[in-house]
């Protein structure tokens, strides 16, 4: 026998949509257009852009992590999701960093 409380299904599975829903707008992917049109820029300029704000979603991280550390925030989850989505921008810029290295060293070593 269970001393602890109840949990009823429909508390439980509200409780779930709820948590799926807020997860939809905290993770989302919004593309880069100006007047649904593709921004027009050169290559250099789109990776200053997403390295600024790879650092940008670090720092961000950064903040909220050490507000939960010193007590002015108990908003542990959200520092949570924001450190993993930083985690995960920081390693697809390492390996979108990686494969133009290697296509670089490709194209060095084709003979001419």
């Amino acid at each position: 026998m269970v001393n602890g409380p109840t949990i009823s299904s429909t508390s439980l599975m509200e409780t779930l949509n709820l948590q799926r829903e807020m997860a939809k707008g905290a993770i989302s992917i919004k593309p880069n257009f100006a007047d649904n049109e593709m921004a027009i820029g050169s290559f250099s300029d789109l990776m200053k852009q997403k390295v600024a704000s790879v650092n940008e979603a670090q720092n961000h991280s950064s903040n909220l992590m050490k507000a939960v550390d010193s007590g002015k925030s108990d908003d542990l989850v959200g520092a949570m999701v924001a450190s993993q989505k930083a985690s995960l921008s920081f390693s697809a810029m390492i390996q979108i960093r990686n494969r133009l290295v290697q296509a670089f060293d490709d194209v060095i070593k084709m003979p001419v």
